[in-house]
């Protein structure tokens, strides 16, 4: 079975919404699948998480930048005909 990234939807997402990874639209059935209310992803995506000293230290004496993977999944749907877009939702890496 292939690696699975996996994004929970907020409660109050209807059946019909917008996926978007950085900001690029994703296609359901290409770019990912919905299963018990979690987006489901096989390629890679992930967040930098927070920095630690030593890697604040190194940017700062410009020894290092933040290169680190920070992919942000954002979900756009309607609640009573207004349009709410639910940003950087968590990711759940596969383990």
């Amino acid at each position: 079975m292939a690696p699975e990234w996996r994004v929970p939807l907020p409660r109050d997402v209807p059946s019909t919404f917008e996926v978007y990874l950085n900001g690029v639209p994703q296609k359901p059935g290409v770019d990912y699948t919905v299963r018990n209310r979690e987006l489901v992803f096989t390629r890679p995506i992930a967040r930098e998480g927070k920095l630690g000293k030593t890697r604040w230290a190194s940017m700062f004496l410009g020894v290092a930048g933040t290169y680190k993977q920070n992919d942000s999944v954002d979900v756009s749907y309607q609640v009573d005909g207004r349009t709410v877009v639910a940003t950087a939702l968590p990711i759940i890496q596969p383990g």
